[in-house]
């Protein structure tokens, strides 16, 4: 049940993505155009899945766990440091640049476009490459102390 549940609510992301013009690389270029052909209508869009996420965090962070898990997995960290700056940043790059961030791109992959496979690619090299750099910031203070 609950693999057809995430599916399903995928699903109805992806369909979401989709429709309010997100997956559309253009769309998303000239969102970001401002002093060209700027088109403020993925304003509308952010802001609509604002208004929903957090009239959603409110409803449903007033129960003891979730549904379909044990504890609800929320962030820990309350402060700004330097992995979230960079973080935020490459993805603001990334999206500014090719039109496409992860959620935008993977609805897209079914079109088979050389774009978003090339982006989907490149984000998952990025994400490999950032794990690895992790795990070895956590190995090397165990290594040192060993030595």
């Amino acid at each position: 049940m609950r693999f057809v549940l995430t599916y399903l609510i995928g699903l109805i992301f992806g369909m979401g993505i989709v429709l309010g013009g997100m997956a559309n690389p253009a769309k998303v270029l000239n969102f970001f155009d401002v002093a060209g052909t700027w088109d403020p209508s993925l304003a509308f869009v952010m802001g609509g899945a604002l208004g929903v996420t957090a009239l959603g965090y409110r409803f449903v962070l007033r129960r003891a766990s979730p549904r379909l898990a044990e504890v609800f997995h929320l962030p820990a960290l309350r402060q700004i440091d330097v992995p979230l700056v960079a973080g935020s940043a490459a993805f603001g790059l990334g999206w500014g640049l090719a039109g496409f961030c992860p959620g935008g791109a993977l609805p897209a992959i079914g079109t088979g476009d050389p774009a978003v496979l090339i982006f989907t690619a490149a984000m998952v090299a990025g994400i490999l490459a950032a794990r690895a750099v992790q795990a070895r910031q956590v190995t090397r203070p165990a290594r040192e102390a060993a030595q």
